[in-house]
């Protein structure tokens, strides 16, 4: 097969490609890419998670980065209206919200995103982060099965590298049995396993991506990858625990939408499921991540810390099945991404702390 990446935009050009849960990192960068290969892309969302109210209203005390994460959310928005992305504020949980959506969109495709983007808020918020994620999903696949089942021909779940659980050697692959621990990670498995019962009863095509350690521009995610920088540019140390020694398989966002716009357009058909890593494919250090932000910003304070305890063991994670069959291959090595995304942080918290002293 020619898995080209003007194959890409041959296979996706007369897609209409929903994206539930749109608006946050992953959503709006995927958009992006997606409207850049001539897909049509609407995101429906209800802004819940990324609030600007609550941006707004319950900001912190910190006036900088206050601003800092209005000025993501404010440049996502601005980013999708002129890549011409349409968005409908609805909240899939509801499901006459979204089978309005549906309705009026008619999409061929939807990508399931909605979730709590942070492992330790679905721990203090269980309930939320089991709605977000499963309601809305659920929500999805019966109107796949029933009133949109001739239009829709793939249905796509964005999961996460945590259903692995602890891993027991230094990679693991798509076949590798997984074992989640916490409410994050079982509720990204179960929806796994949701997805693919609705694919063995109901025939529908199914893809499930699993990506790791993400970083990348307009994150406020508050991964280890903007947690660090952030703390750099104000003076906090960057904790390293155990010394540093964890590993994780950093991918900056431009490998993860490629390769998800690949299990997109290279989708095999009606009663097809496939599950594909789309990771950089090399686990890193923490230590590493650190030595990036220093090289960066030169004064950045280093300390290290006891590991803490029940910590994930974590490692690489194989994309040798999304090569093969995507043609997928990572381009940004975690020297050139993440310094890449530590320049711009500083860049956006110089513009930040300008519109504070502006605004006071």
């Amino acid at each position: 097969m020619d898995t080209s990446y003007e194959n890409v935009r041959n296979r996706l050009r007369d897609q209409r490609i929903l994206l539930v849960g749109g608006a946050g990192f992953i959503g709006h960068n995927l958009a992006l890419e997606l409207r850049s290969v001539g897909a049509d892309v609407m995101v429906v969302d209800n802004l819940m998670v990324n609030s600007l109210i609550e941006n707004v209203y319950d900001g912190g005390q910190n006036p900088v980065q206050n601003r800092a994460y209005r000025n993501f959310l404010l440049d996502r928005f601005e980013l999708l209206r002129g890549a011409g992305v349409a968005l409908r504020n609805a909240d899939a949980r509801i499901l006459g919200d979204l089978n309005r959506v549906f309705d009026e969109y008619q999409p061929t495709k939807a990508v399931h995103l909605a979730a709590i983007s942070s492992a330790v808020d679905a721990r203090l918020n269980p309930g939320l982060c089991f709605d977000l994620q499963l309601i809305t999903l659920r929500n999805v696949l019966e109107l796949c099965r029933t009133s949109h089942r001739q239009q829709v021909n793939q249905v796509m779940l964005l999961s996460s590298s945590t259903v692995y659980g602890d891993f027991e050697g230094d990679t693991v692959d798509e076949a590798t049995r997984p074992r989640p621990r916490g409410i994050y990670a079982n509720a990204k498995y179960m929806a796994e396993r949701l997805l693919r019962t609705y694919s063995h009863q109901e025939g529908l095509g199914i893809s499930i991506v699993r990506p790791s350690a993400l970083y990348g521009e307009r994150c406020k995610s508050r991964r280890v990858s903007q947690v660090f920088i952030e703390n750099a540019l104000t003076g906090k140390p960057l904790r390293l625990e155990g010394g540093g020694s964890g590993r994780l398989d950093f991918t900056y966002i431009a490998d993860l939408v490629d390769g998800i716009a690949r299990a997109l357009a290279f989708h095999r058909g009606p009663k097809t499921s496939d599950t594909f890593n789309i990771t950089f494919g090399n686990a890193r250090t923490v230590a590493e991540l650190a030595a990036v932000v220093k090289d960066v910003v030169h004064d950045a304070n280093v300390v290290e810390a006891p590991r803490a305890e029940g910590k994930p063991v974590r490692g690489t994670l194989s994309t040798v099945r999304a090569e093969r069959e995507l043609g997928f291959k990572a381009k940004w090595p975690l020297e050139v991404g993440y310094r890449k995304y530590c320049e711009w942080y500083a860049e956006q918290w110089q513009r930040a702390k300008v519109d504070a002293l502006a605004n006071r």
